[in-house]
């Protein structure tokens, strides 16, 4: 259990720094170090991820750095496809689950790795940024196709939330980086506040699909993510987004090496 709060307090400094990311290691972590099953260790990590993102959202509030009604919109799509996730998820094997996560997570990797070779966060191509930002305010014009983006983001993020136990910023930061014309940091309290309410719906979804939190587990491991997620973001404007990426891609190729593994044990 301690090694699993350490890494927990590790998972939450990676959701400060980047938005992204720390809850694709949630599960990972919680199935080896406490030998859950996938569909066991789903909930508890969605419930800690949903705690550590509040905690970074309200840190985006301060700043004036959410974007709320884009994430309000993400977050009435999304919420609604975690139970559809959920329910495939309940439907597949075990070594399917783990070999899916293995397979996302080296997707993940190589996304992470790409971006940090560039040692930028903004991309040069302007031709997919279809959501567009006033100059002025910082905030996004709204037009039909702006909603499309976002919602569809949305829908993704939700669906993902459901099936895998993860927050899904893994998904919202690049998505966001390629399609809107938000900047990172922006991007970044956004995410952290979608994953906090897609997270939360999700989690209500599980125990009101029955599902019953260990509540020793459960604390230890939302304690220690709070714990990283404020550590995160005090450090977050000392580092170089480059450096972040290129040391969460090793960690995350590591990973899901081990989570082939189990998928293979398993099988």
């Amino acid at each position: 259990m301690i090694l699993v709060m350490c890494l927990g307090i590790l998972i939450g400094a990676v959701m400060g720094l980047t938005g992204a990311g720390g809850g694709i290691l949630a599960v990972p972590v919680l199935v080896a170090g406490l030998h859950l099953s996938m569909q066991q260790a789903a909930p508890i990590a969605l419930f800690a991820v949903a705690s550590g993102a509040a905690v970074g959202a309200i840190d985006g509030f301060k700043h004036k750095l959410v974007r709320y009604k884009a994430a309000a919109l993400m977050a009435i799509c999304g919420v609604p496809m975690t139970r559809l996730g959920q329910a495939l998820a309940q439907e597949l094997e075990q070594y399917i689950l783990l070999g899916s996560f293995s397979i996302l997570m080296i997707l993940v990797s190589w996304r992470f790795y790409k971006q940090s070779l560039q040692k930028t966060n903004e991309s040069s191509d302007d031709s997919l940024r279809y959501a567009r930002i006033n100059d002025h305010t910082g905030k996004f014009i709204w037009t039909p196709l702006t909603a499309v983006v976002i919602s569809l983001i949305g829908l993704l993020t939700g669906t993902m939330t459901g099936l895998l136990g993860v927050g899904g910023g893994f998904l919202i930061v690049p998505l966001m980086k390629r399609f809107t014309q938000l900047s990172l940091s922006g991007i970044v309290a956004t995410s952290l506040f979608v994953i906090a309410l897609v997270g939360s719906g999700g989690v209500i979804n599980f125990l009101l699909a029955g599902v019953q939190l260990p509540f020793l587990e459960t604390a230890g491991f939302v304690m220690s993510m709070i714990s990283g997620m404020l550590f995160g973001r005090t450090i977050s404007r000392k580092l170089q987004p480059w450096q972040v990426q290129r040391g969460f891609a090793l960690l995350l190729s590591f990973v899901s090496m081990f989570m082939f593994y189990k998928a293979v044990m398993s099988y």
